[in-house]
């Protein structure tokens, strides 16, 4: 009998461990999980989804707030995840889908024989770590759905974890083969799944990095966020871009393997350079945010209780109280139910918010802010405050109120928040506030990248004009354009809404129309 050599006999004892001791070694893993998790947890493991939830699954859609003409103005989000139907899927997205993470999706029920048996051998058997991991797109689709808990327990309870997840999975991917068609399986899978860059769903992902939308995808773009779905942050186009183009083209690859590009097509790509026309969305970018803050604020309002104001807010209250039972809008998120008799989540029900804001009126009134406050104002009040001593307040004004100004700015600062959340004590406080620290500061042509004390930042941040606008149509009442102040990032108070009026500048208007009265001034 010829001698059995190393590599033979590690085969042999992999064969033992599969064909013998695992499955003996699972059996008595998940009796043990099971009896002992059932007294402290027994809905997990007796939980599948119904129909109903299969039929209407759960997900963090954004709400998106659209202007008068039509166009996006910014959303509010916990995921930011718009769905996309699938008839809006370019073939190109489909298809390398489909090459790069399940070649037989059309073929199947929901489970992979021959992927599970390639993962099982290769894998497990032959020790192979580049097999792949066996799991259809529609179980990755289950997984999205209805995510596995997480436990840091024991690894053996860990691993009972996991395979009892596991069968959970292909049994819910089953039903998901049995309720849906496969075109809706790929669209419920690519809008669940994250790109990076709080970007869920294709839509958003499409829109994030290329800034456009799923439909206008060309091959090797559509390629580089399918190539993302392995790893997000690994594989970022923006933060990793080689890394990413590599990618890409192993999902190129794919696709020139199983014939949906050509050789040709497949060379002439592999060789483009990654680009990317980056559009982060951000509750602090984009039009009208100040709008969008005021929106945020008015229709989560909840109901006026006394309780809840100070001793001398009663005027506050008063107001807040008519504002419920007169303005629809005002608290519409606590005052309106859903079907399933839920208040309205305005961070992951997808609402749509038909606003007056026309877009272009916006932009017109912000760059106008821009112009006037950046582009002279500002430049004067600084040539002005040059050399100054006491800039950028008054030469009249003591120092002791300018401390005094400077400290109520500082105690009203996020940076002064967190200190004292964290239990930090005055002398420190104060201490952090005079250490030169890397910081970015507003500036008109840009935010500086610099070192300062956060006291010097305040000081500095003192010397910017500040500004309101606000344009209304006589005939309806529309709000047009709303511009709350410079710069939302770094200026949050809001001029339309907050800052109180000025008698005099109340009084304009009434000096004005008598002025352009027959007889009197022309506009």
């Amino acid at each position: 009998m010829a001698e059995m050599t190393p590599e033979y006999q590690k085969k042999a004892v992999r064969v033992w461990w599969i064909v013998v001791f695992i499955p003996i070694f699972l059996t008595i893993v998940l009796f043990t999980i099971i009896s002992s998790s059932s007294e402290k947890n027994p809905e997990h493991w007796r939980y599948m989804p119904t129909f109903e939830e299969l039929e209407n699954p759960e997900s963090n859609l954004a709400a998106e707030i659209v202007s008068a003409d039509q166009k996006l103005l910014g959303k509010y989000y916990r995921e930011n995840r718009t769905v996309v139907k699938f008839e809006n899927l370019p073939p190109v997205l489909v298809n390398a889908l489909v090459a790069t993470e399940d070649i037989r999706f059309y073929d199947h029920s929901g489970i992979d024989p021959r992927g599970l048996f390639r993962v099982l051998f290769k894998t497990v058997l032959m020790g192979q770590t580049g097999a792949g991991g066996g799991s259809t797109i529609t179980q990755q689709l289950a997984k999205n759905l209805f995510p596995r808990g997480t436990y840091r327990k024991s690894k053996l309870i860990r691993l009972g974890v996991t395979v009892l997840s596991k069968l959970k999975e292909w049994v819910i991917a089953v039903k998901l083969e049995r309720n849906y068609t496969k075109e809706e399986i790929l669209a419920m899978y690519l809008n669940t799944v994250e790109f990076g860059s709080q970007a869920f769903g294709i839509k958003s992902a499409s829109r994030t990095f290329f800034n456009k939308s799923p439909d206008s995808l060309k091959l090797e773009e559509a390629a580089v966020l399918v190539g993302v779905l392995k790893a997000p942050s690994w594989y970022s186009p923006i933060r990793n871009t080689e890394r990413s183009r590599l990618r890409r083209n192993v999902v190129l690859g794919q696709m020139e393997k199983y014939g949906f590009i050509s050789k040709e097509v497949y060379d002439s790509t592999k060789v483009l350079p990654l680009t990317t026309q980056y559009n982060v969305q951000s509750h602090s970018r984009g039009l009208g945010t100040y709008f969008r803050e005021y929106l945020r604020k008015i229709m989560t309002a909840p109901k006026p209780e006394r309780k809840n104001y100070a001793s001398y807010q009663g005027q506050k209250f008063m107001e807040d109280s008519l504002s419920w039972a007169n303005n629809m809008l005002y608290g519409w998120c606590n005052k309106n139910e859903k079907p399933n008799g839920k208040k309205y989540d305005l961070y992951s029900d997808g609402l749509k918010i038909y606003t007056t804001i026309n877009s272009r009126m916006q932009h017109y009134a912000e760059q106008a802010v821009k112009e006037h406050m950046g582009g002279y104002l500002q430049p004067l009040f600084f040539k002005t405050q040059k050399g100054h001593r006491k800039a950028p307040f008054h030469w009249k004004v003591t120092q002791k109120w300018i401390k005094r100004i400077l400290y109520l700015a500082m105690i009203r600062s996020e940076r002064y928040r967190v200190l004292r959340a964290a239990k930090v004590d005055s002398a420190t406080i104060v201490k952090n506030f005079n250490t030169p620290t890397r910081m970015h500061v507003f500036s008109w042509k840009g935010d500086i990248d610099t070192v300062m004390t956060p006291m010097d930042s305040i000081r500095y941040y003192k010397y910017f004009l500040h500004a309101g606008l606000m344009s209304m149509e006589p005939q309806t009442g529309y709000v047009r354009a709303y511009v709350g102040d410079i710069n939302y990032r770094h200026f949050k108070f809001d001029n339309v809404m907050i800052a109180k009026r000025q008698v005099g500048s109340t009084f304009k208007p009434i000096i004005y129309t008598i002025a352009m009265m027959p007889g009197g001034f022309s506009p």
